[in-house]
């Protein structure tokens, strides 16, 4: 019953790991460089970066579109229920001087058809929008930027989380078949009478042990390959490929020479300063506000007076209208609004370059913190090879002794616990550093 279970146990691991093989051969293969391209053109957030950029030309035309000709066509009919009624002296009718005569002037139906046109000739207020719709295009592409690094960001991050869980399926399933056969050789041992049954239960629950594991770990490939499809932006049920090795990526693996980073480089001090250039502009505009303003104008018309709707008879005349003109407005007082604005805009823009230095200190710290970490995670990871290395020999070494006849089985199923332990540890330190490394380029603004 136990030999069946075991077997029941061995296929359902084998299945799971045709599966996940499945999904790592077939389907669209993926470099990291390739993936992080697809990301930039398919992820959601990357393509909301790129619709803001589209938002903000939409804007800065519209406020150019301000400084153009503004022209206006017209037509207005009236009808007249009640025709209006003027008053006028009534000794011109022949009445008594001081009285007033009702008279009605007009006609029961008119009709105006125009055109207007105006055209700002100067404002303070268009000169500085223009410029700060300039500025607003900047943010908007550097806001751009700062998502694409982003989303190179996670998905290199998600890359690597597939790979090393891959990489852990194999050696996992490499142990599985070592521990297999070391169950086999002292099961037929105890069959001979060489050993006790408690030393093939040690084994067996090692082995149980490792198939639990490796089920585990295939879940994990997929929920890792998962992520990397919600990265990248890739249907979630698509099969990837993952065509770059583990072993590439760590053997490009180095300590860091330069850690000094520039501030300017990093897109997040960009935003700022641009966020800074808007709040001079806006200080600039309030202080502008000062000057008056001009705009020409000038409109044509045609007008028509009818005792009958027939509006449109080309037997009636229709009489023109023609006026040209020019608006001077002038600020004299606003009970001091405009002064009080300007002390909000210098206030404002006060706080922008205290951000600024703020975010300069943050990006020196985060770069300092990102070196120590990407260090660390190094150093770690140099030991954790080393372990690996004195895990194995330990386990050849005893595993040659228990053959050999002169070591027990309960030291080779530790030494082979270790030697999986170490494992563990090692793919676990090679994550730590790769994220640590892409933390560090992105502290350095290494990443474009």
């Amino acid at each position: 019953m136990k030999k069946t279970l075991l077997k029941m146990q061995k296929n359902f691991i084998m299945l799971l790991l045709a599966l996940v093989s499945f999904g790592f051969a077939s389907g669209q293969t993926y470099s990291l460089q390739q993936a992080q391209d697809f990301a930039l053109k398919n992820s959601i957030n990357n393509a909301n970066a790129k619709l803001d950029v589209d938002i903000a030309r939409a804007k800065k035309n519209e406020v150019t579109g301000i400084g153009l000709p503004q022209i206006n066509g017209s037509f207005d009919v009236k009808d007249y229920i009640k025709i209006p009624t003027s008053l006028v002296p009534a000794q011109f009718f022949g009445g008594p001087p001081g009285t007033f005569a009702p008279v009605q002037f007009g006609t029961k139906y008119n009709a105006t058809a125009g055109i207007s046109a105006s055209q700002l000739l100067f404002s303070s207020d268009y000169i500085v929008g223009l410029q700060a719709s300039k500025t607003y295009m900047e943010l908007a592409q550097k806001a751009e930027s700062r998502t694409k690094i982003e989303t190179m960001t996670s998905v290199a991050k998600a890359y690597y989380g597939a790979l090393v869980a891959k990489e852990r399926f194999k050696l996992i399933d490499a142990n599985i078949v070592r521990l297999e056969k070391m169950l086999a050789d002292m099961t037929a041992m105890n069959k001979s009478g060489y050993i006790e049954k408690i030393d093939v239960d040690r084994v067996e629950v090692n082995y149980n042990n490792l198939l639990v594991e490796k089920e585990k770990t295939a879940r994990l490939i997929n929920l890792s390959e998962a992520l990397l499809k919600f990265q990248m932006g890739v249907d979630v049920n698509q099969t990837i490929t993952l065509s770059d090795s583990l072993g590439t990526f760590v053997s490009n693996l180095s300590e860091v020479s330069n850690t000094k980073v520039n501030a300017s480089a990093r897109i997040e001090y960009s935003l700022l300063e641009s966020q800074n250039k808007l709040n001079e502009l806006d200080l600039k505009r309030y202080r502008m506000n000062y000057l008056p303003s001009i705009v020409a104008y000038g409109s044509v018309s045609t007008q028509a007076q009818r005792t009958e709707f027939n509006i449109f008879d080309t037997q009636m005349k229709w009489f023109p209208i023609g006026v040209i003109g020019a608006t001077l407005n002038v600020p004299i007082f606003d009970g001091l609004q405009k002064n009080y604005k300007v002390e909000q805009a210098k206030i404002n823009l006060l706080k922008s370059k205290n951000s600024l230095d703020q975010v300069q200190k943050s990006i020196n710290l985060e770069a300092n913190n990102a070196t120590t970490s990407y260090t660390n995670a190094l150093a770690t990871l140099k030991y954790q090879k080393k372990n690996i290395e004195l895990a194995e020999r330990v386990y050849q070494t005893t595993k040659i002794k228990y053959d050999q006849g002169v070591g027990s089985n309960l030291e080779v199923i530790n030494a082979q616990a270790s030697y999986r332990e170490a494992l563990v540890n090692y793919y676990a330190a090679i994550y730590d550093a790769l994220v640590s490394k892409t933390d560090l380029d992105k502290a350095l603004g290494n990443i474009k």
